[in-house]
């Protein structure tokens, strides 16, 4: 005869990940969302984010034209709004509340697997504080950018004249490529994607190389902001920038 498993019973972790399950309270549906928002849209916007940044390689022209495309989409406030701040608001402050509220996971994981979610923890903290003073600085303050494009490649160049800000610019894409990377493997494992030992392995591997690779396109994005000449960010002469309070030069006619 059939029964029905209690479905307040404790699932077993110490062997592989917990899928997500029904029936285990309240939270399960916003569980769900918070593990399909950190790849959809969160992870989809951070791989578009770190291709459109890798422009800065070839040149403050080329960075200026994809700023200025990300800038001509329809609606793009709302596209922004409900497509990534609001998930990015969503994803972080749940993360959050799972954190603080305390759900060790030291007797459910091998050692190696605690420390990697505890990383995983700390690294979208990092990572949340990053975005929010780096999108206040790009988008609401100082020059507009999606109003003037060509002053982009500039303003994150005004950044970088201080050692602190490429440090924290250096953190926080450490920070945001470990935390997709290994999320994407926690989330293969929880939706049942990735079933058994050897196929998340072969998949840990993948993921791993993914986060190299974004720390990588990362460390060559900011290289090129570095090693280029100070670009200019304002179109009218005695443009100020709020970053630091000084006057920044005008563009030069060509």
């Amino acid at each position: 005869m059939a029964t029905t498993a209690n479905p307040s019973a404790p699932v077993s972790t110490h062997e592989g990940v917990p899928p997500l399950r029904a029936g285990q309270g309240h939270s399960f549906l916003l569980r769900k969302l918070h593990s399909l928002s950190g790849i959809i849209p969160v992870g989809a916007f951070l791989v578009e984010h770190f291709v459109s940044n890798a422009f800065a390689t070839r040149g403050p022209g080329a960075y200026a034209k994809q700023v200025e495309l990300l800038s001509s989409f329809p609606f793009v406030f709302y596209l922004e709004l409900f497509g990534i701040w609001l998930p990015i608001l969503y994803h972080a402050l749940y993360g959050f509340y799972i954190w603080f509220r305390g759900e060790s996971n030291v007797t459910d994981y091998p050692w190696a697997g605690n420390w990697m979610f505890t990383a995983q923890r700390w690294t979208g903290g990092i990572a949340f504080f990053y975005i929010v003073w780096h999108t206040w600085h790009l988008r609401f303050s100082g020059v507009h950018i999606l109003t003037h494009p060509d002053a982009a490649f500039g303003k994150v160049q005004l950044e970088f004249q201080h050692a602190w800000a490429i440090a924290f610019y250096a953190l926080g894409i450490f920070c945001a490529s470990w935390h997709f990377a290994y999320g994407l493997w926690l989330f293969a494992a929880k939706w049942g994607i990735t079933t058994g030992d050897t196929a998340r392995r072969r998949f840990g591997y993948f993921c791993f190389a993914i986060g190299l690779l974004f720390m990588t396109v990362g460390a060559l994005t900011m290289r090129s902001f570095l090693k280029t000449p100070l670009q200019p960010i304002g179109p009218e002469n005695g443009i100020h920038d709020s970053y630091d309070g000084t006057a920044v030069p005008a563009y030069r006619s060509r």
